[in-house]
């Protein structure tokens, strides 16, 4: 038997689903965060992750099912009686309140006259501590947000609810905040949901990140996993990029599978492979730009036996620092990316150059090619309320 310890922050949601007249914005789903996680529902504008949020904090009314926080059904509670807070994009704060008066607000409404002690190691926390008698509007965003913060976390509340909290930075600010907010959520230990269109937020925060897609959560797991093994076109496509190359089954060897794609041979784990296994069954082979090397084709006789191999002709070339992305043109795909790193460059590889694209077979997946290969490839940069 699990003890209440041990349940008490877990959320869990058991066909809950939300539809408004004939449209439905979330279709039934279970989903389970785990007591000190942080769990991010990911996913473009219109998904039905911020409807999921909602509905756990009691600010939506689902059309089915039923949300638990540990052991407590609090379907029917209203938001002031969850063990949640709630941080918005917007902060939210009280402009004619310094920072110290927003942390303590929610302690005061309670009652509590001796603040001070709380409020200090709040703002110890997120690093306020110097700026506790500053109005909101003397404080970056980045500090705002962590104001924010701080006044939700005041109440312990047992889940802290995120709905796009960075979305108002700009993208450095941003990437202080993730790797602020995981800090916070390690040194408080409690569970963190949070919402967010940015792929590279997700991965660098959670846990455990669940991508969503048409209102169902279409793959759920660890970012490295989602990474590695995307399920789905739409999970492989949404979550970086991916080179999709279309192919039939050949044949097995070992532990392998060898695919055909026109003249070109492929290998890769059979394990890694979620589409058809059997001979003749199609298949979109992936494999991720930063994977694969780039050989010019006087160098192809260099290239070490047993690699995936690929010729192609150089599209077009952008250098942007840390690497040069590559476009190649090959009878197999259309434009094939490349991500090469900018350690030794190769000055003969410009555009019209024919080249050598090759890749250890571990390092390709298969799909089903029933799947539409564009899906989740647009990625949405503005994300309204979905």
């Amino acid at each position: 038997m699990t003890s209440a310890q041990e349940t008490g922050g877990d959320v869990r949601l058991t066909g809950i689903s939300k539809t408004y007249g004939s449209f439905t914005a979330v279709h039934p789903l279970d989903l389970t965060v785990p007591q000190g996680s942080f769990f991010a529902l990911l996913g473009a504008s219109g998904c039905g992750k911020t409807t999921t949020l909602r509905m756990i904090a009691g600010l939506e009314e689902p059309s089915s099912g039923t949300v638990h926080l540990g052991d407590q059904d609090v379907t029917s509670l209203p938001p002031y009686k969850r063990p949640v807070n709630t941080v918005f994009q917007s902060y939210a704060l009280f402009p004619h309140l310094d920072i110290f008066e927003n942390v303590a607000f929610g302690l005061r409404r309670r009652g509590i006259k001796s603040v001070k002690g709380q409020v200090g190691e709040m703002l110890d926390l997120v690093q306020l501590g110097e700026q506790a008698r500053k109005k909101p509007h003397q404080l970056s965003g980045g500090q705002q947000q962590r104001v924010a913060v701080a006044r939700a976390l005041i109440n312990h509340p047992k889940v802290l609810l995120l709905d796009e909290p960075l979305g108002a930075l700009d993208l450095k600010l941003r990437r202080q905040m993730q790797l602020e907010l995981k800090r916070i959520q390690t040194e408080v230990g409690i569970t963190f949901v949070h919402v967010t269109h940015d792929q590279e937020e997700a991965m660098t925060m959670a846990d455990t990140v669940a991508v969503m897609n048409g209102g169902r959560v279409e793959q759920l797991g660890a970012p490295a996993e989602l990474y590695e093994n995307p399920r789905t076109t739409f999970v492989a496509n949404f979550l970086g990029t991916s080179n999709f190359i279309e192919a039939e089954v050949a044949a097995t060897s070992g532990d392998d599978l060898v695919v055909r794609a026109g003249d070109c041979k492929l290998t890769l784990p059979a394990a890694r492979c979620t589409g058809p296994t059997a001979t003749g069954g199609k298949v979109l082979v992936g494999v991720r730009p930063e994977k694969i090397s780039l050989a010019h084709a006087d160098d192809a006789g260099r290239i070490p036996e047993g690699r995936n191999r690929i010729t192609g002709r150089i599209a077009d070339s952008s250098f942007i620092g840390v690497s040069t992305q590559y476009v190649v043109r090959s009878p197999v795909c259309p434009s094939f990316e490349v991500y090469a790193q900018n350690i030794e460059r190769d000055g003969r590889l410009t555009p019209g150059t024919e080249v050598v694209l090759h890749w250890n077979p571990a390092h390709t997946f298969a799909l089903d090619a029933a799947q539409d290969i564009e899906a989740g490839a647009s990625k949405v940069e503005e994300d309204a309320s979905a």
